[in-house]
């Protein structure tokens, strides 16, 4: 008998269910990856909303340094004052405020939204549920887009674009959160879930250069294009997402569990006895909760603004600075899985999301003085900055999440992951409403305010974990009391 090729015997090595389990582990990924990268867009267009250029003696308009626009750019960019080749009604003084009321109208609704989801989520089919996401968020994203080719000047417009845009993308984090841990047991859960929580730095960075590539000739598309590629994966989603095991006749390695596990996370997470009490879970989904609301003041804040902030320090054009921007979320991508690794191997959730941290606070000091010293340094501060921002965001918002969402005193409920998962994000998208809102209030008087804005919060974050820190080293394993080594059964 002939010896199997390579590739066959590649494929053959792995079960069924261990295939299936990375198909959704890619699905997932992908799907969420594709709502950052609608997300992305608007930061990158910021700095062509209002892009300065000065009138010559001869009457005729020239685009400074800032914004290198094409020379056949349409008429209607113009506006009627001849000095200014921003977009009405954002070619204004107080450009920042409404640029920063954009950004919060988007996550102030995401923050509201996230609470309702998980509940309106757990009583739907997750399929049906992100699918219909997906495509209302790739209709929004694109309408924000259309306003360029209409001609739209409404600022009242942009605005409603953004709070349902917010409100439809909530449907997306419960959701492949509960999918994922429907397939996906405890075993290292923090490197699983940071290597699969990359998806957000993965979606922030195509979206960087999706939007850069048509930012100064059409920006438009910089939202349309972005717009398709979301409802394209939610016609994917709808096609091919396995919401759990068993609708796929896959079996478990793992424990089996009373049949009031059968529906949810629990059946493949498998608990054992904790010290901890009820109390001592809900504090800590309180603490984790207002923990990430600073942290993600943080992270949201660079998303949404840091583009401009090159712009402006490193007299790059909006094409050039979106590109070197996307360096903060390859940082980002190393930060998560470090985070999980270390979580993982330490088991220790809390004190490795405070030593990130305290490393970050002085970070970010640094970052507002080196990165004027040329494009070397803003490079190097990128990606140490992307690493220590997102690493504890990363962390709570995936592993942490699911550790208190299976806690033993939640006693089986088959959509508690979804629950927590809702709660834990939503209270961070409080915060990361008001980072973006708060810049665009606070950079009119300087950018080296917004650091130290951004390096209060930070504090803010670390103080709340503090107790979580001190329990975890006096009593391991019971800062989310979930954090025992996995064992097969």
């Amino acid at each position: 008998m002939a010896q199997l090729p390579p590739g066959i015997r590649f494929i053959i090595s792995f079960s069924r269910d261990q295939w299936y389990r990375a198909f959704i582990f890619i699905l997932t990924f992908l799907l969420y990856a594709s709502f950052h990268l609608s997300r992305k867009p608007i930061s990158i267009v910021k700095g062509e909303l209002h892009s300065y250029c000065t009138a010559s003696n001869d009457g005729k308009v020239r685009f400074n340094s800032q914004s290198q626009k094409a020379r056949d750019a349409p008429a209607h960019q113009l506006p009627d004052n001849g000095t200014d080749c921003g977009w009405a009604p954002f070619d204004q003084d107080n450009y920042q405020q409404l640029l920063g009321a954009l950004d919060y109208s988007f996550l102030c609704a995401y923050a509201i939204g996230m609470y309702l989801s998980g509940i309106i989520g757990e009583r739907l089919p997750i399929r049906c549920y992100l699918t219909f996401g997906m495509l209302a968020s790739g209709a929004f994203t694109a309408l924000f887009g259309v306003g360029y080719f209409y001609n739209i000047h409404s600022f009242g417009f942009y605005v409603i674009t953004q709070i349902i845009n917010g409100l439809v993308q909530t449907t997306g984090w419960p959701s492949v959160v509960t999918c994922l841990g429907n397939w996906f047991g405890k075993g290292r859960r923090g490197l699983i879930m940071g290597v699969w929580n990359s998806h957000t730095s993965v979606g922030n960075i195509l979206g960087s250069l999706i939007a850069g590539y048509w930012v100064s000739t059409c920006w438009g598309l910089s939202f349309i294009v972005p717009g398709a590629i979301v409802a394209a994966m939610g016609i994917l989603c709808f096609l091919f997402l396995i919401e759990h095991p068993k609708d796929i006749a896959c079996s478990s390695s793992l424990a089996t569990h009373p049949r009031g596990y059968e529906n949810g996370a629990h059946r493949f997470w498998p608990q054992k006895p904790v010290p901890a009490e009820e109390r001592s879970k809900s504090q800590g989904v309180i603490e984790f909760s207002l923990c990430l609301l600073f942290a993600k003041l943080v992270s949201y804040t660079f998303l949404f603004w840091l583009p401009l902030y090159i712009t402006n320090v490193d007299h790059l054009d909006v094409k050039k600075a979106g590109e070197l921007s996307t360096l903060f979320d390859v940082g980002g991508i190393f930060g998560g899985i470090l985070a999980g690794v270390i979580s993982d191997r330490l088991e220790k959730r809390a004190s490795t999301c405070g030593l990130m941290l305290l490393l970050a606070a002085p970070t970010l000091y640094a970052f507002s003085s080196i990165s004027r010293m040329g494009l070397e340094a803003t490079i190097a501060m990128l990606l140490l900055s992307g690493a220590l921002v997102s690493g504890p965001y990363a962390l709570i918002t995936t592993a942490v999440s699911a550790d208190l969402g299976t806690h033993k005193s939640l006693k089986g409920n088959s959509h508690a992951l979804a629950t927590v998962t809702a709660i834990i994000d939503g209270t961070g998208s409080v915060g990361a409403a008001l980072g973006p809102l708060l810049a665009g209030l606070i950079s009119p008087s300087g950018w080296n305010n917004v650091f130290y804005m951004l390096m209060f919060a930070d504090a803010c974050a670390l103080l709340f974990l503090i107790r979580l820190i001190h329990k975890e080293l006096s009593c391991p394993g019971s800062a989310t009391g979930n954090q025992v080594p996995f064992k097969e059964h």
